[in-house]
């Protein structure tokens, strides 16, 4: 049924592109938005066909690019590693919190990085807000790396607070249970909470715009909302 309807808009496009169909100048107008919109959907719904067909008949649930709205092509599907939490459709966004719950930086990533390749892009963007490096980098685990530790030392960053992978060595266990350690991933877990508030009162839940473009345009509304939030209603010394 969906292949022979993709056949029939197919022809009708072709019709009309080559001026085989007669219609008046209004119809001919509508036609023509039409067009556009087939030229846009077909290549999409040939996908949804594609990727069904591998589920169905193959059993592969791992298809390559695979298409989740064909009205938000761009969409991914976003887990979180763990059972509990549920499958996330949306764009993986990039939050960076400094003191005083004030956002810096954020990005949307067209497409999912690697957590340890942002590390040296966050330290650059808190470098061109301050124009220095923080006093202490904090992030889960996901962002360590041996590298990372080295290259944030290197750029300025006297405190490292990520958590290594796996068992610790002897040398990054001890570092672990020092005060400022633990101290600095409080904060990385209230900047958890950060994210909390920036989806249930300035919006990012959801993006009522359309694109990647709408997303970023989004997300960069929302940052200034909670910004602006937390300067209006911090304590006056």
């Amino acid at each position: 049924m969906v292949r022979s309807t993709v056949r029939e808009a197919e022809r009708v496009s072709a019709e009309l592109a080559n001026r085989t169909r007669v219609i008046g100048e209004h119809a001919a107008k509508l036609a023509e938005k039409a067009t556009a919109q087939l030229s846009q959907m077909l290549p999409l719904v040939r996908r949804v066909i594609a990727q069904t067909r591998a589920h169905v008949f193959q059993g592969n649930v791992h298809y390559r690019d695979k298409l989740f709205s064909l009205f938000e092509p761009h969409t991914e599907a976003i887990r979180k590693g763990k059972a509990s939490k549920p499958t996330e459709f949306g764009k993986l966004v990039k939050i960076q919190e400094a003191e005083n719950q004030i956002v810096v930086d954020y990005q949307v990533f067209e497409k999912r990085p690697e957590d340890r390749t942002l590390v040296a892009p966050s330290i650059d963007a808190h470098r061109r807000v301050f124009s220095q490096a923080p006093q202490l980098l904090a992030a889960d685990r996901g962002f360590w790396s041996p590298a990372n530790q080295r290259a944030a030392k290197q750029t300025g960053v006297k405190r490292v607070c990520i958590p290594a992978l796996g068992r610790p060595g002897p040398e990054q266990a001890h570092q672990q249970r020092q005060r400022w350690f633990r101290r600095g991933q409080r904060f990385r877990t209230g900047c958890e909470g950060r994210i909390s508030v920036l989806k249930r009162r300035d919006g990012l839940r959801r993006c009522r715009y359309r694109g990647i473009n709408g997303i970023k345009r989004w997300v960069g509304w929302g940052v200034v909302s909670n910004n602006l939030w937390v300067i209006i209603t911090a304590k006056r010394p």
